[in-house]
C-alpha cells in the first residue's frame, strides 16, 4: 500500500478522507462548493466511532477500505492497519467537522502541521509544543488517540490539514520498531526553520548554554534523557537540534550522520554540564588535552586513565567512541573540566565516514599528542 497515494496494490479505492478530499474539489470547480449528501452522511458517522473501538461501529463500515474477514472481525483479531484507519476515520470526522476546507492535506505530516499552528494559533507560548510532545510521548496507540482528539481541532479552527493517510501509517507504526522514525520525522517536520538560508538561533546548543538560565537545568534533564537513545526519537531534545537538512529528508525522519553527531554531543553536553557553575563547552579542549589535565589535576591513577583513553583512541566506530565518552564525561565533570563540543560533534560525524578513510587517524595522533605532551617548565 503505498503511503503517498493512499492506494493499496491491488487497486482498492482511494481511503474515504481521499475520496472526500476529491469530492470537495470537484464540487468547488463546479461551483457548488460543500460535500455531496453521501459524504457529509458518513462523516456523521465518523463521529459516532470516537468511543467506539474498531470493528464495533456497524454505521462506520462503509468508510473502511482496508480489508478484513468475517472471522477477524467476530474474534477481534483485526490488523493492525485496519485498527489505525478507524482511529484515523474518526480523526478525520472531528477535523473536518470544524473546517471550512478538506482536513486531509497530502503531504502535511503531523509536525508540519503543529509547526504551521504553532505560527498561526493564538495560544500562550509553547503551548502547541506541549501537546505535540504529549502526543509523541504517548505510552500506547489508544493514548496518542487521545491527545490527537484534543490536537485536530485546533488544526482545523487554523484552517490547517493534516496527511491522513500518513497519519494512518504513523498509527500504524506506534507500537513497533519503527516507532523512532514516526518521532524522528515529527520532530524534524516541526523544527524545520520557516524560510531557507534563515539563521535565526542557529548555534548549537553548547554555545548558547547559560548557567545561570531560569531554565537550564530542565534542559539539561532533557538532553540527558537522550543517552543512547536514537537520534530524533526522544521528544525533550527536539527543540535543541540544530542539524541542516533538507525538506525531503526531516519530512520522512531520515537518521542522518549531522544528526546522530548533534543528538549524541547533545546528550554528552547534559551529562557533563550537570550542577557545574560555568559552561564545560571549552573551545580548544580535545578529549586527550582534557584527560591530561585531569590527570594533572589528580595526581594519580595515571595507569587506569592511560587505558581510559586507548580504549576511545582504538574506537572502531561511531557508537564505540560515544560510548567511550559517555564514561570520560562524568570524570571530567566531577574535575570541572570542560571539552570542545564543537570538536566532539564533528569527530563524532567523521570518526567512521568511509568517504573521509583518514580522519580517524589523524583524530587519533592529535589526541593522543594531546595527552602526552608534558607543559613547558617555567623559565623564571
Amino acid at each position: 500500500m503505498s503511503p503517498a497515494t493512499g492506494r493499496t496494490r491491488t487497486g482498492l479505492r482511494a481511503y474515504f478522507w481521499e475520496e472526500a478530499a476529491a469530492d470537495w474539489h470537484k464540487r468547488s470547480r463546479e461551483g457548488r462548493p460543500g460535500f455531496a449528501e453521501h459524504i457529509t452522511r458518513k462523516l456523521r458517522h465518523l463521529r459516532d466511532g470516537i468511543n467506539g473501538e474498531a470493528g464495533t461501529v456497524a454505521a462506520m463500515r462503509d468508510a473502511h477500505r482496508v480489508r478484513v474477514t468475517d472471522t477477524q472481525r467476530d474474534t477481534q483479531d483485526l490488523p493492525d492497519l485496519y485498527i489505525a484507519e478507524h482511529a484515523a476515520l474518526t480523526l478525520f470526522g472531528r477535523h473536518q467537522q470544524a473546517a471550512a476546507e478538506p482536513a486531509h492535506q497530502p503531504g502535511t505530516g503531523l509536525g508540519t502541521a503543529c509547526r504551521h499552528l504553532q505560527h498561526a494559533a493564538t495560544l500562550a507560548e509553547n503551548a502547541v509544543q506541549r501537546r505535540l510532545i504529549a502526543a509523541a510521548t504517548a505510552l500506547d496507540h489508544h493514548e496518542l488517540v487521545q491527545h490527537l482528539y484534543r490536537l485536530v481541532p485546533l488544526l482545523a479552527q487554523a484552517g490547517i490539514g493534516l496527511d491522513y493517510t500518513r497519519l494512518m501509517y504513523d498509527l500504524t507504526a506506534w507500537e513497533s520498531p519503527a516507532q523512532d522514525r514516526v518521532l524522528r520525522s515529527w520532530g524534524l517536520q516541526y523544527t524545520q526553520p520557516a524560510a531557507a538560508g534563515d539563521d535565526t538561533d542557529a548555534a548549537p546548543y553548547w554555545d548558547r548554554f547559560a548557567p545561570d538560565g531560569a531554565d537550564s537545568g530542565v534542559q539539561l534533564a532533557a538532553l540527558r534523557s537522550g543517552t543512547a537513545r536514537e537520534a530524533g526519537a526522544v521528544p525533550a531534545m527536539w527543540p535543541f537540534y540544530r542539524s541542516r537538512m533538507s525538506s525531503a529528508l526531516r519530512d520522512k525522519g531520515a537518521l542522518t550522520r549531522d544528526l546522530i553527531a548533534e543528538h549524541t554531543a547533545l546528550s554528552l553536553f547534559g551529562q557533563h554540564q550537570q550542577s557545574r557553575s560555568r559552561t564545560m563547552h571549552v573551545p580548544g579542549n580535545s578529549p586527550g588535552t582534557a584527560a591530561r589535565l585531569l590527570l594533572a589535576k589528580n595526581g594519580s591513577g595515571q595507569e587506569a586513565l592511560e587505558r581510559r583513553v586507548g580504549a576511545l583512541l582504538t574506537s572502531v566506530d561511531t557508537g564505540e567512541l560515544a560510548m567511550h565518552l559517555r564514561g570520560l564525561v562524568p570524570l571530567l565533570s566531577r574535575a570541572d573540566i570542560g571539552l570542545d563540543y564543537d570538536l566532539l560533534r564533528t569527530a563524532l560525524r567523521t570518526w567512521d565516514d568511509p568517504k573521509q578513510p583518514d580522519v580517524q587517524s589523524r583524530f587519533r595522533e592529535r589526541w593522543d599528542r594531546d595527552f602526552r605532551i608534558q607543559p613547558k617548565a617555567s623559565t623564571s
